[in-house]
């Protein structure tokens, strides 16, 4: 087994970082703007409860992955053929 040397993963020695609470950095850091994950959607999903018969939800999940978005396709197509308005 191989005795810990003190650094991480990826052979970091965090002793040899630089000092980024000094000089310009501060003022560097308080400009920069901060992005965390995805953008948001104009019109997000909507999570909800439905119940469907379950030969439904048999056919749907054997085509595999994605098989609530076949369903929300399948519904919008529906809409479109049976639209009033």
């Amino acid at each position: 087994m191989k005795e810990n040397d003190g650094s991480t993963a990826g052979g970091f020695d965090p002793d040899t970082a630089p000092d980024l609470s000094s000089g310009r950095w501060p003022q560097k850091f308080a400009k920069a703007s901060v992005r965390r994950g995805r953008p948001p959607k104009a019109r997000p999903k909507v999570s909800t409860t439905i119940r469907l018969s379950q030969d439904v939800i048999d056919h749907f999940r054997a085509g595999g992955r994605g098989w609530q978005t076949r369903i929300d396709h399948a519904l919008r197509d529906w809409i479109k053929e049976h639209d009033v308005a």
